[in-house]
């Protein structure tokens, strides 16, 4: 089980790396190759350019496009998956089946390019997660990558995300609480920015249920699909704040105990401070400016909730959608998560059971030394 605290340092600061029971060795890695970004070969936006390239060739031999004038880019997941899943054999199935056999080539070799990395060298699973293998046509691109890794001798299995892709980037927050708000509430307020997607929703911690959070659950949700509306950074926020606002709302009617508290995942590498340093190139807008800080004015739209100040808390959301699966990772000692989304998102970990142990009994002696002062000094 959690302890119920934790030395402030390992908890409340924006990007935290050393946690009770989890180190987070590295994340955001920018690998190059001679093609550039290595990562960028395995994100969603890469295998509909596979997609848009396999289409080309078709038209260069003028054939039909079974796809019409539709650009790949706004092909829907929904329909993509039809196209795949017809019984009978069609020219659009074999498109797909195209593109997805090379985007699971050069997944598989980004694979093992972060397995090179010193963060990455001890890694025993990893897990895949983004919105990409939310599809069939995503997951099954992914299954095709495992099997050419087992072909490639690579023995690191992958794996899927236990919840669902759009609340394991919400769930993952409950780590990442200051402990003492576990303590005295219900649930959290949780946010995943993407470059498609902003997803919100209140994340019941149900501790008393599962001591290490196991059965956290996403309760109430909302998305908006930013990407289809393009909003300016200032018209991002403005919709946030409202449907976080809608949210607050929602618990006060059902008489749920809300921390005062917004956990908000998004792209890029957090600085201590809560500014970006950089990775958010898919957001509207300039979120690394010097004069732009996400926490700051997200809690000037939302000072208080439940008449306590607002405490906004800023990660990765590689790095929270991971963390979603440390009560399962739990017979593994260093594991990583990819998330396929707009880009690719990455992260590793380090399981720290005995630096748990040591937190407790650490807290357990203090306790008993102030429980001896105040009984050799009563009164004080």
């Amino acid at each position: 089980m959690a302890p119920k605290t934790v030395p402030p340092h390992l908890a409340d600061t924006h990007g935290a790396r050393e946690l009770p029971a989890v180190i987070v060795d590295g994340y955001s890695l920018q690998l190059r190759d001679k093609n550039g970004f290595a990562g960028d070969a395995a994100s969603q936006t890469a295998f509909r350019t596979l997609l848009e390239q396999w289409r080309k060739r078709r038209r260069q031999k003028r054939k039909d496009d079974p796809f019409g004038d539709v650009a790949s880019r706004d092909l829907s997941k929904k329909e993509l998956d039809r196209v795949l899943g017809r019984k009978k054999a069609s020219e659009g199935a074999d498109l797909l089946e195209g593109a997805m056999e090379e985007f699971a080539e050069e997944l598989a070799h980004v694979v093992r390019r972060f397995l090179r990395e010193p963060s990455w060298d001890k890694v025993q699973r990893i897990v895949i997660g983004g919105g990409f293998p939310e599809s069939d046509v995503g997951e099954r691109a992914i299954l095709q990558a495992a099997m050419i890794l087992q072909h490639m001798k690579v023995k690191v299995p992958i794996a899927r995300l236990s919840h669902e892709v759009d609340d394991g980037g919400l769930i993952g927050w409950v780590h990442l609480v200051p402990p003492d708000m576990l303590a005295a509430y219900d649930a959290i307020l949780a946010v995943d920015i993407g470059g498609t997607n902003v997803r919100c929703g209140i994340v019941k911690t149900r501790r008393k249920k599962a001591g290490d959070l196991s059965l956290a659950k996403v309760i109430q949700r909302a998305k908006w699909r930013h990407a289809d509306d393009r909003p300016s950074r200032r018209g991002l926020l403005d919709r946030l704040s409202g449907m976080l606002q809608a949210l607050i709302d929602y618990c006060a009617r059902k008489e749920i105990r809300l921390a005062p508290f917004v956990g908000i995942a998004c792209p890029g590498r957090i600085r201590d401070d809560g500014s970006i340093a950089r990775g958010t190139q898919n957001l509207p807008g300039d979120w690394e400016s010097d004069t732009f800080h996400l926490p700051s004015e997200l809690s000037k739209k939302l000072p208080t909730i439940g008449g306590a100040p607002t405490t906004v808390r800023l990660h990765n959301d590689a790095v929270v959608q991971g963390l979603s699966e440390l009560p399962f990772m739990q017979d593994v000692h260093h594991w990583a998560v990819l998330t396929i989304g707009t880009g690719l998102g990455n992260a590793s970990y380090t399981n720290t059971p005995d630096r748990l142990a040591r937190l407790q009994r650490q807290e357990k002696a203090e306790r008993q030394a102030k429980a001896a002062q105040a009984a050799r000094h009563p009164g004080r």
